[in-house]
């Protein structure tokens, strides 16, 4: 089956973590992500200084919290700082594939392979080895895919996965958090930095 092309809108903004707390907290109140889209425009509850950039990062937010379950809602609004950081890195890697690759093929790879730095050269590489086989990726503009490579290290650093010196932070996946995960999802764990030997997922 062919699969379906890249999306790569994420050319800005970053991981959103105030903001999406503050939507998902949002949707617990609403229960509709339309209302939930409405009531943060009319009252500019993001407090962008336009219009148009409300809706667009309403919109990116909206998307990446779809994703996640019931119970992983519930973890981003309860849960600690590490875990909240961690369940919108899942977000973005289930919105977006080709950071889903990246992070499996390239960060996770290199980590278990003991090679704890992460430079632009690493994503140059994916990028390209990638774009031999999807015209979509050969298509956008160098600058386009410089600032997606920026946005991406963004993420990562405020995801607290990368530090300021480009070593890869070791994720710290708590209990809750992984009960959190359904369970025919486990495989996304495979999204952090992480030894599966080091996973202790509770008994069912």
């Amino acid at each position: 089956m062919k699969k379906e092309k890249y999306s790569m809108s994420f050319t800005t903004g970053g991981l959103f973590y105030r903001e999406s707390v503050a939507l998902a907290m949002l949707f617990v109140e609403l229960n509709d992500w339309d209302s939930v889209r409405e009531k943060v425009l009319s009252e500019n509850l993001l407090q962008y200084r336009t219009l148009n950039t409300s809706k667009r990062q309403c919109r990116e937010i909206i998307s990446r919290l779809k994703t996640l379950a019931p119970k992983e809602l519930d973890l981003l609004i309860s849960g600690s700082t590490q875990e909240q950081k961690c369940l919108l890195w899942l977000a973005v890697c289930r919105h977006y594939r080709f950071i889903a690759e990246f992070a499996e093929e390239v960060i996770r790879e290199r980590y278990i392979g003991l090679k704890h730095d992460l430079h632009y050269e690493e994503f140059d590489f994916f990028f390209g080895k990638k774009a031999e086989w999807l015209p979509e990726l050969e298509e956008i503009k160098p600058t386009t895919r410089n600032k997606l490579r920026q946005v991406l290290f963004k993420i990562l650093r405020e995801a607290e996965l990368l530090t300021v010196r480009n070593t890869i932070n070791a994720s710290m996946l708590s209990q809750r958090l992984l009960a959190a995960i359904p369970r025919q999802r486990r495989k996304d764990i495979f999204f952090f930095p992480v030894f599966e030997s080091d996973l202790k997922w509770s008994a069912e």
